[in-house]
């Protein structure tokens, strides 16, 4: 039977301009390349969860603009079910996107019609409750997140959090979460750890993970190419690396990530098999341009899996 995700989160227009090298405060650079792409947390993670095998459901917002149809167009494309899109007056979400020759990025984004995702109606919440994973991120109202977190807790169905943009959660959200999907800096704005520190440090990892478990019961903490890292509250401690690839963009590699791992989580996958099979859904991602252009079909992420976890098994 396919596994059920409802992802409820954003879609944004991405505006991506290649630069050598990123600017700093009040410095201008010149770039070799712009293209807009579909993109935003939300919409990434409903089409990388479609792509990679899941029966995946969006409830989000886009505006009545060019954008928004552009929007709607590429999540329908992916295979991902509408029927949770709502089309509101004003601008679409829009993300300002600079990548450099590291596949580097900074990134802006203004909400838009994100901003107005601010009620799920009954259908909504019985949508949440009869699939398998819902997977929310934190680039629409909080109050909306919580309001799905509210509705999975009430279908016992799995709520998976990637909370990003790094922002202070109310202890109410995170009581609702089963796992916690969030990168080092991420990580280490949630429990505090982030005055000055340098949160991609090895040695943070243990700590940023001891402290993340004291709100939710599970966490799985990415680190980019080093790949990823699980603790649970009953004593579970993991790290997978990721197969190495010459990355073009990083852009949507965490949402290649979240989406896969949520498909394998609805799957009952074991979760060292899930984070690797993320990890290579991440990589996978990371050799092409674009966000949501990038995402991986199951087959792409299968064979990269095989080739770099097979031999160790």
């Amino acid at each position: 039977m396919t596994a059920s995700v409802v992802v409820v989160g954003s879609a944004n227009m991405d505006l991506v301009v290649a630069t050598p090298t990123l600017p700093r405060p009040g410095e201008t650079v010149l770039g070799d390349g712009f293209s807009t792409v579909p993109g935003g947390k939300g919409a990434n993670q409903a089409v990388a969860a479609a792509r990679a095998g899941a029966r995946c459901h969006f409830l989000g917002a886009v505006g009545l603009d060019a954008f928004g149809d552009e929007l709607k167009g590429c999540l329908a494309a992916a295979g991902v079910e509408l029927d949770g899109l709502r089309r509101v007056a004003g601008p679409s979400g829009v993300a300002l996107i600079a990548v450099d020759a590291a596949a580097e990025n900074l990134i802006v984004v203004a909400p838009g019609a994100n901003a107005l995702l601010t009620e799920l109606d009954a259908v909504d919440r019985e949508l949440i409750e009869s699939c398998d994973v819902l997977l929310c991120q934190l680039e629409i109202p909080l109050e909306t997140v919580t309001q799905a977190a509210v509705a999975a807790r009430a279908g016992r169905t799995v709520f998976v959090l990637n909370a990003a943009p790094a922002r202070a959660l109310p202890g109410e959200l995170l009581a609702l979460v089963d796992v916690l999907v969030v990168n080092q800096t991420e990580a280490a704005a949630l429990a505090g750890l982030d005055g000055g520190r340098d949160p991609s440090r090895a040695d943070n990892v243990p700590e940023l993970m001891a402290n993340l478990l004291a709100s939710v019961p599970r966490v799985v903490l990415t680190l980019g190419a080093a790949g990823a890292a699980y603790a649970d509250r009953d004593g579970t401690r993991l790290e997978v690396g990721a197969p190495p690839v010459a990355a073009v963009d990083t852009t949507a590699a965490g949402d290649a990530f979240t989406g896969a791992f949520a498909v394998a989580w609805a799957q009952g996958r074991p979760v060292e098999e899930a984070l690797r099979w993320a990890c290579a859904a991440g990589a996978a991602c990371a050799q092409h341009w674009g966000a949501s252009s990038s995402l991986p079909l199951q087959a792409d992420i299968d064979a990269l899996y095989e080739r770099a976890y097979q031999p160790q098994n």
